[in-house]
């Protein structure tokens, strides 16, 4: 969760949400690197699992993220938890839950929808206080007037 928070820290110098998520495969390698983009691209897309988890599958030469895991700074959307589902990704370690739009449990649990024909295990609250707090310092910064998202 370390290297996580570091990618979720370094998004704060364009002005994104500090959010961060690294891919590791079955030997605990790190394959994969991703912090929120979407300001510094103009991407809606462009969220730190996703960025993450393209750059492991270019790692691995292949889109099944078998045998990885996504150790990820804040709960998953909808768009990601359905992109890790469809990835593969057998595991997901969470640190801070997202009440407003948390797909991996929280509002909606997309990673373990019986209907889909693959299920992610979901390990939450990791160091989820430190999480939460480069969030919350973030956004109060924002209602001050001192960053945008």
């Amino acid at each position: 969760m370390g290297l996580a928070l570091a990618e979720a820290r370094a998004a704060l110098a364009t002005q994104d949400v500090p959010v961060g998520a690294i891919v590791l495969d079955a030997v605990g390698r790190v394959i994969g690197r991703g912090r929120n983009r979407r300001e510094a691209d103009g991407d809606p897309t462009a969220h730190a699992e996703l960025l993450a988890v393209r750059e492991a599958a270019a790692t691995l030469g292949q889109w099944r993220l078998e045998g990885c895991t996504l150790v990820v700074t804040l709960e998953p959307c909808a768009m990601c938890a359905g992109a890790l589902v469809l990835a593969r990704l057998p595991t997901l370690v969470i640190g801070a839950s997202d009440p407003k739009a948390g797909a991996c449990g929280s509002v909606l649990n997309v990673v373990q929808e019986p209907r889909l024909n693959h299920r992610v295990d979901v390990e939450t609250g990791v160091r989820a206080q430190e999480c939460g707090e480069e969030l919350r310092a973030f956004f109060r910064a924002r209602r001050r007037g001192g960053a945008s998202a």
